[in-house]
């Protein structure tokens, strides 16, 4: 008997956080490893040898090692490992998960990858000092920039490639989800589309959605010079 896929991921990280939600709803056999970013062990000559980036996620599939969310994202959606709608089979619906999730890439998670890191991960590791409330501002613009983009471009339906929830909607909102740890939150009258699709994805994917985020929502809470 064929050993199931082993997934490798940390819930801090918003790309390992959604593609561990997506495969929850596929509910299809894989067997689930954390590694623990906070201490170091994607640095270990053991991880390195499951990817040679020594990030997450990461598959392994036998002797196949795979790094990168979208090509792992492709390669287990041809495998089986999703529902059909959350990456569609049908040329022109995936083309379309594929053009945002491209899209996102210099946009919407670049612009919350960079809050999320200097405002939060680089100051609570001792890497950078806090940054000044210009420093912030010009990071809040550029998250909100891309908001405002989100809502004029891709929300004209339920969500982001038409009206069934993907896995753009997932790896998204997991982005904008991150900043809860910086103490971002949405503007919901200046982004309510953003808001109520946000929403909709928490709906549609529960109660998975909650508990991928117990420990952003903790951290969050706490103060944000507290050590990992």
């Amino acid at each position: 008997m064929s050993r199931s896929i082993r997934f490798y991921y940390d819930l801090l990280s918003p790309t390992a956080r959604g593609l561990w939600l997506a495969l929850k709803l596929g509910k299809k056999p894989i067997e689930y490893c954390p590694i623990a970013l906070r201490k170091f062990e994607q640095l270990t000559d053991e991880y390195k040898k499951i990817n040679r980036f020594q990030k997450v996620p990461a598959i392994v599939d036998g002797d196949f090692h795979l790094a990168e969310t979208i090509a792992i994202i492709r390669y287990l959606a041809d495998k089986g490992q999703f529902d059909e709608k959350l990456y569609p089979k049908s040329i022109e619906a995936r083309a379309r998960v594929d053009e945002f999730l491209e899209w996102q890439h210099l946009n919407i998670r670049l612009a919350c990858s960079m809050f999320f890191r200097d405002a939060w991960l680089f100051p609570i590791n001792g890497l950078a000092p806090k940054p000044k409330p210009e420093q912030i501002k010009q990071l809040v613009e550029g998250v909100e920039n891309n908001l405002g983009l989100l809502e004029l471009l891709f929300l004209e339906n339920d969500f982001l490639a038409g009206p069934n929830l993907t896995v753009a909607d997932i790896l998204g909102a997991s982005e904008i989800n991150q900043l809860k740890i910086c103490h971002y939150f949405v503007d919901g009258q200046r982004f309510p589309k953003v808001t109520k699709w946000l929403e909709r994805v928490r709906e549609a994917t529960n109660p998975f959605h909650d508990e991928s985020l117990k420990f952003i929502n903790h951290k969050a809470k706490q103060d944000n010079v507290a050590k990992l």
